[in-house]
């Protein structure tokens, strides 16, 4: 069974103006640059996309958005996990409505539940609709790590399809790449991480950074899967500066900055998250310009 998402999935930023409000024209501005610069499939409403501060209702107008702007040029999967298991089922519902190609669903925050609990949850929604399922683990925001015995019982679950990891764990990475059916994808859930966990048996990554170097993203992961290892290990090390960068503050925020100082502003992160300090975002700049992405 072939791989149903891309390999390189870009996590989108959601716009806002100058009162943080959802800025739907830039969304399909950059839904539109997105496909036009390496990315295969777009994600919405996730981390990156500030999703614990955006309304059900805004999540729901986003998807159709995007999903307009898209135009099939690739799959537009929707982030809608939320540590109520019912209120998940209502909004994938809501998404699979609005017309996206397929579901991300994080591992529920805050309330910590067991891993028979965590199999149970992803199990009551994927059953609730048919689209294709990616899982988020993401221990560092959540406290709770999906191990790999949970992630393989899930992957037999026909409509879960892959894992978004961002355990930072390449061991736990290859176990699952070990253990997984034909067809389920492992992508890394850090640009940093892409090429080790391509490495271990990992198809792709849920990147930030394709918002400014998607096609060198691209040409990474395609040099490795064509045996071009030396060519794969010298663009990782070219692109590791950045992909650091815009990790120097909690992510968006400097997703957000580096957007604006390349020429795409897309407003500033909805409280609590905050600007990226001054000497922060000349210390970003500078490292843009070095990659020729800046004006100055």
């Amino acid at each position: 069974m072939e791989n149903i998402f891309g390999s390189v999935v870009t996590a989108m930023a959601t716009p806002f103006d100058g009162e943080l409000h959802v800025d739907y024209n830039k969304l399909a501005e950059l839904t539109d640059c997105l496909f036009n610069s390496g990315s295969d499939d777009v994600l919405v409403t996730g981390t990156t996309g500030e999703s614990p501060t955006l309304t059900g209702h805004e999540k729901v107008k986003i998807y159709k958005s995007v999903v307009d702007a898209a135009a099939k040029r690739g799959k537009v999967i929707a982030g809608t996990g939320v540590n109520s298991t019912r209120e998940t089922v209502e909004l994938t519902r809501a998404a699979a409505d609005a017309g996206v190609d397929g579901i991300m669903l994080v591992v529920p925050y805050y309330n910590k539940p067991p891993q028979e609990g965590l199999y149970k949850h992803f199990k009551e929604i994927a059953r609730s609709v048919s689209l294709p399922i990616m899982l988020y683990n993401v221990p560092g925001r959540t406290s709770v790590n999906l191990t790999p015995d949970t992630t393989l019982k899930l992957a037999e679950i026909d409509n879960v399809v892959a894992i978004k990891e961002a355990s930072g764990n390449l061991d736990q990475v290859s176990a699952i790449c070990r253990e997984a059916p034909p067809g389920f994808a492992v992508y890394s859930g850090d640009d940093s991480m892409t090429l080790p966990v391509l490495s271990v048996g990992g198809y792709g990554v849920v990147s930030i950074a394709s918002h400014f170097v998607g096609i060198a993203i691209k040409e990474m992961v395609t040099a490795f899967k064509e045996g071009k290892i030396d060519d794969a290990v010298r663009q990782h090390q070219k692109l590791m500066p950045l992909f650091k960068a815009l990790f120097m503050l909690t992510n968006p925020v400097p997703l957000k900055a580096a957007l604006a100082l390349t020429g795409r502003d897309m407003g500033e992160p909805r409280l609590p998250l905050i600007s990226l300090p001054e000497d922060m975002r000349l210390e970003l700049k500078a490292l843009l310009s070095k990659y020729g992405l800046t004006n100055s």
